[in-house]
């Protein structure tokens, strides 16, 4: 797989998206959540929020502002800043699955 860097939000949330749903990563969280986001659409989010170089409520503007990434990652609504927040601490608490 050829990977490049991009200049471009909607590239950059499709690779992001594609890599996650690739990845060992649960669908959900947890199996008695709303199920309203995958992990995957969490983990790309997070990814154009480092990509933009802004905070929680930034990327969830730019998500509101823009329907092709809202369209790219499948939302059907835009995440609360708080949501996002609390999905970056538990990326942060996963431990990798073995040697990088």
């Amino acid at each position: 797989m050829r990977r490049t860097t991009s200049k471009s939000p909607v590239a950059v949330a499709r690779e992001a998206l594609d890599i996650a749903e690739q990845s060992v990563l649960p669908a959900y969280r947890a199996k008695r959540s709303k199920h309203r986001y995958r992990v995957p659409q969490l983990f790309a989010i997070l990814v154009l929020r480092q990509f933009f170089n802004t905070d929680y409520r930034g990327i969830s503007n730019y998500l509101r502002d823009f329907s092709e990434l809202r369209q790219v990652l499948d939302l059907d609504h835009v995440p609360h800043y708080s949501t996002l927040q609390r999905a970056e601490v538990w990326f942060e608490k996963k431990q990798p699955l073995g040697p990088c």
